[in-house]
């Protein structure tokens, strides 16, 4: 099956689906000589699990990583890093009842007419549960880029809109509240919403924004390979994505050229930043800044119609234990990816110049 790859020079190849024995992957290209912080890897992941609060998915996993290869004496070799992450608390059960079932806005449909087959234990592979091996290769990209910083955070969930701009923002209270907006009067908020639609039976969606600081002038490629475009699309396979802008985005088409031009200072930095921090697909050095939509979880407590596998429409109530809300967890997945795909271009940048 095709898919499963992702990157150029830093690539991660991941496998296992939600309720195997274990997820993994495969990441190729990693250099050499790179003493890891496996305690930072093991953050990372603690930050995506599922049980971590109240408002989030009560399965508990701990998701320890496993390194198989290409690290020694806490250094890594220049091999393929393999890792796996063990399964411990499925409940495979919870999910016979879709044997047969197609639920609304879930791939069972599609992956059963695809394939021909489908592993319908919490969705197999097109589950969530996917993105754990993508934070373990994101987490050891932020090591390979030590100063750049990614911002990740729960900037609206389903009405409530933080009306903060970034610039405004303290990015070290993202982490103080079991939301990840870090601005604590709104997040109060948003946490009374998502306890409520849970109540309900019923799921909400969201927007994580991310901003990037510290970033280089170069990276990203003309035409086809456009930073914002590997941005747009490392974002937009996340599961439950349904929207991606940068910059100014769809606010920018209401405007006149003299007023989203950005105009230079004389060092190349600009005094405006509609861009986004990234021109022509490549990044000049002012911060990026970007937001991912992300739709209400489609399995829901509440009766529904479905259909089945003989093609006759049937009624069905979600199982199981599910978000919510999925933005919250969603926060350190987004930044996984950002770091993923930053990680690949300032390697490709080193093969024009090894100093960079």
């Amino acid at each position: 099956m095709a898919g499963n790859s992702y990157g150029t020079l830093f690539k991660i190849t991941t496998f296992g689906e939600s309720h195997g024995i274990a997820l993994g992957g495969i990441i190729d290209g990693c250099p050499s000589g790179i003493t890891l912080d496996f305690e930072a890897i093991q953050l990372e992941m603690s930050r995506r699990k599922p049980g971590q609060s109240a408002i989030v998915t009560q399965r508990k996993e701990p998701d320890d990583v496993q390194f198989l290869s290409g690290i020694f004496e806490g250094k890594t070799t220049g091999m393929p890093i393999g890792f796996v992450i063990p399964n411990t608390n499925q409940k495979s059960d919870d999910y016979t009842h879709i044997k047969d079932n197609y639920r609304p806005s879930h791939a069972d449909y599609v992956y059963d007419q695809k394939y021909g087959f489908r592993d319908y234990r919490g969705g197999g592979r097109s589950s969530a549960r996917e993105t754990a091996s993508r934070v373990v290769a994101g987490a050891i990209a932020k090591q390979i880029l030590p100063t750049i910083s990614i911002n990740a955070y729960v900037s609206s969930v389903g009405p409530i809109v933080m009306d903060k701009s970034y610039k405004d923002l303290d990015f070290s209270k993202t982490e103080s509240n079991p939301v990840r907006c870090p601005d604590e009067a709104s997040a109060v908020i948003m946490e009374d919403y998502i306890r409520e639609i849970r109540k309900q039976g019923d799921t909400v969606g969201g927007t994580v924004s991310c901003v990037i600081k510290n970033m280089p002038v170069g990276l990203g490629e003309p035409v086809f390979d456009k930073l914002h475009a590997e941005l747009g699309k490392a974002m937009l396979s996340i599961n439950a994505v349904k929207g991606f802008e940068f910059g100014s985005g769809f606010s920018g088409t209401a405007m006149k050229g003299s007023e989203h031009n950005d105009l230079y200072n004389t060092d190349g930095t600009t005094k405006t930043n509609l861009s986004g921090g990234i021109q022509g697909g490549i990044s000049n050095g002012m911060d990026i800044y970007f937001r991912v939509a992300f739709k209400p979880v489609a399995t829901i407590m509440q009766k529904q119609d479905s259909l089945n596998n003989k093609g006759e429409i049937t009624e069905m109530t979600g199982k199981g234990r599910h978000d919510p809300c999925v933005v919250p967890r969603a926060v350190p997945i987004v930044e996984a990816m950002v770091a993923i795909v930053l990680a690949d271009f300032y390697l490709i940048n080193k093969t024009y110049n090894k100093d960079f």
